[in-house]
């Protein structure tokens, strides 16, 4: 039963949680982490890891995208983002980075940012980018926006894509209309009519809400994001848009939404995946406990020595053209940076969850008694007063 509030004389507001206002309640029962399993299958795709990458140029480049596989995670590329636009992404990221280091104003990163985001798209360079990670023998993976979905995907078929992601800050079933750059309107896109006619899996997001989430799990989506990829620095989208997202309320109401259309359907089981504020293993722990079959992660993953942003973070969301909601963040220096290998499976020297995110999510998993991720969205939790 949702907890409301008054605010004012006729107003009322829901009172929601965040992951940091939770902690998970062990049972009686342990195990060793030895037996505990942390693979997700989401539609033919197995991993042996609950973890997506952010799809944002800082994170994920063909190469990453490669080294994010072969250690058992999906990285998502940005069919939006700069590998779709330029031949010399790294010498750009290079050029973006010394303007944010460099130039004393704060907003100059970002123009530099909309900048290189204004080269038209190009799908050669898009082909190029999926082929190079499907040669290499792991999942490939590509976002999407709902406005730019029809025009892109067909390359991205060609080129072998096999999951697609359409993602955008806020995305509904419902879209009311949309307008080009010139004014001119088209028809929106029809999610369930775009995904009946896909021969593969698609993950649509971010919702923030369990009406949202049943009504985008009712187009046929296999996995429904959770949130918008908040960062503490790096998102700014509550100060833009004035929207923020609980997200242990917002991935249990989602949660409450699958079991809904589980039972509607007669068995058709959507994914739940949280993106948003998990920045720790703790983190990532409580968000699968709050009820997600994986979460997507943005600045853990940013300090990776593989990462092409060199030690720097900034969200998808801020290179938008006229509302940027985002801002470029150092998460670590070029010469301090952890193997990806070691942020996803250890060793860690680090006491605070930042390293072996993977071995702590298994370790809390063998603390509470729960030997696969499924059952683990069982564990108790308890709020902090």
């Amino acid at each position: 039963m949702r907890d409301l509030v008054d605010i004012g004389m006729g107003r009322t507001a829901r009172r929601t949680f965040e992951l940091d206002d939770i902690s998970i309640v062990p049972s009686r029962r342990t195990r060793s982490s030895k037996d505990v399993s942390t693979a997700w299958q989401i539609d033919a795709y197995r991993f042996e890891s609950p973890i997506l990458s952010h799809p944002t140029d800082a994170l994920v480049s063909p190469q990453m995208a490669i080294s994010l596989g072969k250690l058992g995670a999906l990285g998502v590329i940005n069919g939006e983002g700069l590998w779709a636009r330029h031949r010399d992404v790294d010498a750009k990221i290079a050029e973006l980075i010394r303007v944010a280091t460099e130039d004393p104003d704060p907003t100059a990163a970002i123009r530099h940012l909309q900048q290189l985001h204004s080269a038209p798209l190009d799908t050669g360079l898009l082909r190029e980018a999926v082929t190079t990670v499907r040669e290499a023998g792991v999942t490939t993976a590509v976002r999407v926006s709902p406005q730019h979905a029809p025009e892109l995907t067909p390359a991205l078929l060609e080129a072998g894509v096999e999951l697609l992601v359409v993602h955008g800050t806020i995305i509904s079933a419902e879209h009311v209309a949309q307008v080009d750059a010139d004014g001119t309107a088209r028809e929106p896109l029809n999610l369930k009519t775009f995904i009946a006619d896909l021969d593969i899996p698609v993950i649509a997001g971010g919702v923030h809400d369990h009406r949202t989430a049943l009504h985008l799990m009712r187009t046929g989506a296999a996995g429904v994001i959770v949130g918008y990829g908040s960062a503490a620095g790096a998102t700014t989208t509550g100060e833009v848009l004035g929207i923020g997202v609980p997200m242990a309320t917002a991935i249990a109401d989602a949660a409450a939404a699958r079991r809904e259309y589980l039972d509607e359907t007669g068995g058709r089981y959507v994914h739940v995946i949280a993106d948003g504020d998990i920045h720790t293993s703790g983190d990532l722990a409580k968000a699968i406990a709050c009820g997600a079959d994986a979460a997507v992660l943005g600045t853990p993953l940013a300090a990776a020595a593989e990462a092409p942003g060199r030690g720097w973070y900034w969200p998808s969301a801020a290179a938008h053209p006229d509302t940027p909601r985002g801002a470029l963040l150092q998460i670590a220096t070029e010469e301090d940076r952890p193997s990806l290998e070691c942020i996803l499976s250890g060793p860690s020297q680090d006491a605070f969850g930042e390293l072996n995110l993977i071995g702590a999510l298994r370790r809390a998993m063998a603390k509470a008694g729960y030997s696969d991720l499924k059952e683990f969205q069982k564990v108790g939790l308890s709020l902090h007063a």
